[in-house]
């Protein structure tokens, strides 16, 4: 596996699975794999869990791991071609990019969208740079457009919670404060479409995500009928996708504080889970005691972002 980005990338996603049942059950079993082999992880913003987590997974399979924080001890990277560099970029991601590759075995790199430009950022310029430019397989630790390791560690975590065979899985908008990007909601849309889930996207008007995500989703844009008999509620905040109207991109256009899943909210479903990809700001996103209940997933969920991460770089050192 050379790059990974999407579902697809992954080949048939039962054997993805069951791989990723197998290296929870065996952590350590695959470290001569990475002898001698470097992970060049880039963050161009800000992580918690994503670096923890494949820091750790990648110690797991033996490999040796720089963490470079492009905002805190680097020279400040040109993005643009035939650009003059007179102001405060000193080194053009054209040369960064070879000189990183030639560091490592395996890169992951994080940049978040800027959620001012929707072609610059469904484009994925800075990712699409490394794929060309650095000669090592790639994968994505979060972008403008997508969040896998996060989708699939999502997956996995509703494979084993799950109580019957296709359960109805829900992605819910919910107000917050500050624009945020879709690469979470995205990447969960895709992965779900690709599962055997009963799958359900609820938002209000204005928040439809791109297509080639939602795919054939079902859109409910009232959430009560949304969660009616749910098993799995997925409460993510995302600003506008431009989808209907590409001058609201990136913007907060709703601010309703009646989707904020609540106890009243979780009693509409099916004794549901509740699940959120962390961080959440609580009271906007979820109430206490929905994300304190016996039901909240949310701790599950993140320790399994080890586990997708590890499948990823096992599967990109198989590769080399």
């Amino acid at each position: 596996m050379k790059t990974f980005f999407n579902v697809e990338d992954l080949g048939n996603l039962n054997d993805a699975l069951a791989e990723a049942k197998e290296i929870k059950n065996n952590r350590f079993g695959y470290q001569e794999l990475g002898k001698n082999k470097t992970l060049l992880m880039i963050f161009f913003n800000n992580s918690l869990r994503t670096r923890l987590s494949t820091q750790k997974a990648a110690m797991n399979l033996g490999v040796n791991v720089i963490v470079l924080d492009v905002n805190a001890g680097a020279w400040k990277l040109e993005t643009e071609r035939g650009v003059i560099m007179d102001g405060d970029k000193s080194e053009h991601l054209l040369e960064a990019i070879p000189v990183m590759g030639s560091y490592c075995d395996i890169i992951g790199i994080r940049s978040f969208a800027g959620l001012s430009d929707r072609d610059y950022d469904y484009a994925e310029t800075i990712v699409n740079q490394f794929v060309k430019y650095s000669g090592r397989p790639v994968f994505a630790m979060e972008t403008s457009t997508v969040h896998p390791l996060q989708a699939f560690a999502d997956l996995f975590t509703i494979e084993e919670y799950k109580q019957t065979t296709r359960p109805k899985v829900v992605l819910s908008w919910a107000p917050h404060c500050k624009s945020l990007p879709q690469a979470v909601p995205n990447s969960f849309a895709q992965w779900m479409n690709a599962a055997d889930v009963d799958f359900v996207i609820t938002h209000p008007e204005g928040y439809e995500l791109d297509p080639k995500f939602a795919g054939n989703a079902k859109i409910e844009y009232n959430q009560k009928k949304a969660f009616d008999n749910a098993d799995f509620i997925y409460a993510k905040n995302w600003s506008c996708p431009g989808v209907t109207n590409p001058a609201d991109y990136g913007k907060i256009i709703n601010s309703d504080p009646s989707w904020t899943v609540d106890t009243e909210h979780m009693s509409w479903t099916n004794n549901g889970y509740f699940m959120h990809c962390l961080p959440v700001r609580r009271g906007l996103i979820v109430t206490d005691d929905v994300i304190e209940s016996d039901h909240s997933l949310v701790i599950p969920e993140a320790a399994n972002r080890e586990i997708s991460a590890e499948v990823v770089i096992k599967r990109m050192l198989e590769s080399l």
